[in-house]
């Protein structure tokens, strides 16, 4: 699912459509606070182009944005924002769990005990044969070139 420079909930922010709580601008992106943060100090790192999948990002703006969730890191852990650890979490695709469909990294402070966990299928505690991960080695290397 593509949403239009229009409707999206992070273009209308740039725009100055709607209100946000900046923590970083710069030429290629910005950083906010998350409305519906996972915890206190939850930033979204977000292109100030409209680009739906981080695939089609070009590398370098991709690392930037990336190099910026690690200044975000850095700034949180020293303001006195309860954070024993830092997430990254970038879903690419809705059945990754993405639901604004402009790129955005989230980076947020966790601490034991905050509620938050990802869930493991019920084949994840089981081993993958090494047949099988060299099969799934090959076509993915196969397709980087």
């Amino acid at each position: 699912m593509k949403e239009d420079k229009e409707t999206c909930i992070f273009c209308r922010i740039l725009k100055g459509e709607l209100e946000s709580s900046m923590v970083y601008e710069d030429e290629l992106c910005v950083a906010f606070m998350d409305i519906q943060p996972v915890n206190p100090g939850h930033v979204l790192v977000i292109p100030k182009e409209h680009v739906s999948y981080i695939g089609e990002l070009n590398e370098e703006l991709g690392a930037h944005i990336f190099r910026v969730g690690m200044r975000i890191n850095k700034a949180l852990r020293k303001t006195d924002v309860r954070c024993e650890g830092i997430d990254y979490f970038l879903a690419d695709g809705e059945a990754a769990g993405q639901e604004v469909f402009h790129t955005h990294l989230h980076v947020f402070p966790r601490y034991t005990n905050d509620g938050f966990g990802f869930r493991f299928g019920p084949d994840y505690h089981y081993m993958s044969p090494r047949e099988v991960l060299d099969a799934t080695a090959v076509k993915i290397k196969a397709a980087l070139k």
